[in-house]
Parts: C-alpha cells; structure tokens; sequence
C-alpha cells in the first residue's frame, strides 16, 4: 500500500511502527495528507484498498469531488464482488442511470461502461423496479447472417455476446442466470430481434453501440415502453462498419444531444480501470489518432489555423 501511495503523491512517504510520515514541500504534503484521510476513512468503512484505489482517491481529489462519495456507492453486490464508481466519470455515469431514462455511455475500452450498466440492471431487477433485463448488440464482427451459423439461437449468438454473459455472472450465480434465461427474466439477443417489439418494464442495455448504422440505432430507440430504462455503450474509435457507413453511435450524438431525459457520458483513458498499461495504450492510441486528424487537415486550413 505504501508503494502504492508514493506512485500517486509528489512526497515520500514513511511508515515507523504506527505513525506515518510524509516528506516533501509544504503544498506536497498537505495534498498527501488529505489522500491518506481519505484512504483511512475508506478503511473504516470496509473498503479493500488496492493501488486502483489510491489512483480514484488522487483522481477524485485532484477534480475537487469527494472520494468516499464515487467509491462508496455500491451499486451491486453479490459475494466477494462489490461493484462501485472508481473514478469520477464512473460516478456520473451511476448516476445518469438513476436518474435519466436513456443513457449513453461513449469511451474506450477498460472503462466500466458495460460492467456498470450490467450492475445497474441486476440491482433494478433485484428491487423489482424492472421486471427484465433485456442485453443485445449489434452482431458483425464475424461478416456471416446468424442464419447460417450452426447451433441453436444461444449458440449463434454466444461469440456475440459473450462479454455480456461475462459480466452477469460476475453478478449473479449461474444457477440463478441460467434460470432467468429459461424464465425469460433475462433476455440475450442481436440487435435485429429487437425490431417490431416494444419494451415494457425492462431495464435494455444495448453494448458494442459504434457497431450500428443510423437506422438501427433509431429503430432501438423507438423500442422504450414505460417503466424501462435504457443504457447505450460504445467506443467509436473502434467501429467494424464499411468506412462509407457512418457509426449509428455518432450520429445519435448529432442528433439527440440536449434532449430532455437523455445524457451523454464521455470516459477518457483516465478512467480506465484495468491494468495501468491498458490507459496507457488507450492514451497512446488517442494521440496518435489527434496527431493524424492534424496531418489530414488541408493545408490552408492548417496554415490559417497556425497563423493565429
């Protein structure tokens, strides 16, 4: 832990017997000591502190947010698994599921959109305030029809969709899960099957959204009955569409943006919360893609752009 401490603050830290010492300039120091207060309230309320947590301390800190409020939200647990907030976008995101009735979540992967909203779904379905949980994307990664895949419906769409099925069962036993597929209570499906259809009571959440066309995307919409809440995730630096189709997922940007009771939420490499080298990547990568954007701009728009 106290490797971990010093790779986040700009002092030494020291630990004799019980007392904890920190070294450095006067502004140093006092910012170290409020992540150590933070850290040990953490701890008294049962917290398991990891080097992730100390970075959502700094991180929430250095934005002026309180880090007991992120990463003491949970909104699922189930055994060892507490799932919570770790970074303030993940904290807005929470709360945009609560509190509006379609919410986007856009950013790269390793961020938490998916897992949170999968979170956020079987807490809704616990409480009964749903009474199912609807999961699909788009399915075309593998250029083939589902039609022509072997195997039963669950089948063809299992390489699909498997991420999502990784995530419930971080949430709930397999018994249970394989009996709420049984029963209907939880419904895994492409994209395509939700046409025509009109969805009451359900908590939907739509994955791998950069994946769509316009016309899905709206047509998804269209699906919300009442009492439903819908979360939407993508990453539109990694669409698999022919490049002369746009990206359902930017459009709806364009087009809903400041629309009553739907909320866009944009996650950075900053809030990457799996291994340290992955937001370094997400980082590089983007950029790299800022620096070819700059390359590709016409010359007198870069000139002009230069001049000023």
């Amino acid at each position: 832990m106290l490797r971990a401490l010093e790779g986040h603050l700009d002092c030494s830290v020291f630990l004799r017997g019980n007392v904890l010492t920190l070294d450095g300039s006067e502004s140093d120091v006092k910012v170290g000591r409020e992540v150590v207060e933070e850290v040990s309230d953490l701890i008294a309320q049962g917290h398991e502190i990891s080097p992730g947590t100390i970075g959502a301390v700094t991180s929430a800190l250095d934005q002026h947010e309180s880090p007991a409020s992120i990463l003491g939200d949970v909104v699922w647990t189930h055994r060892s698994t507490r799932v919570a907030p770790k970074t303030v976008n993940q904290k807005r995101y929470v709360d945009s599921i609560r509190d509006r009735t379609i919410t986007f979540g856009i950013g790269p992967a390793g961020t938490g959109k998916t897992y949170l909203a999968m979170a956020m779904a079987t807490a809704a379905l616990s409480r009964r305030a749903v009474n199912r949980i609807i999961l699909t994307r788009p399915a075309v990664e593998a250029g083939e029809r589902l039609g022509f895949l072997p195997g039963t419906m669950m089948e063809k769409v299992d390489p699909y969709l498997r991420p999502l099925f990784d995530a419930l069962y971080d949430m709930l036993d397999a018994e249970r899960v394989n009996a709420y597929l049984e029963r209907g209570v939880i419904e895994v499906a492409p994209l395509a099957f939700m046409r025509g259809r009109t969805l009451n009571d359900s908590f939907i959440i739509l994955d791998e959204a950069q994946n769509t066309t316009p016309e899905q995307m709206k047509m998804f919409l269209t699906r919300l009955g009442f009492n439903s809440k819908m979360v939407v995730t993508g990453d539109i630096t990694q669409i698999d569409l022919p490049g002369d189709q746009r990206s359902g997922l930017v459009v709806v940007r364009e087009i809903l943006s400041g629309v009553r009771d739907i909320d866009f939420v944009h996650f950075t490499g900053e809030d990457v919360v799996r291994h340290k080298l992955v937001q370094r990547i997400v980082n590089a990568y983007s950029r790299h893609a800022q620096r070819q954007t700059t390359d590709l701009r016409p010359a007198s728009t870069r000139s002009s752009s230069d001049a000023t």
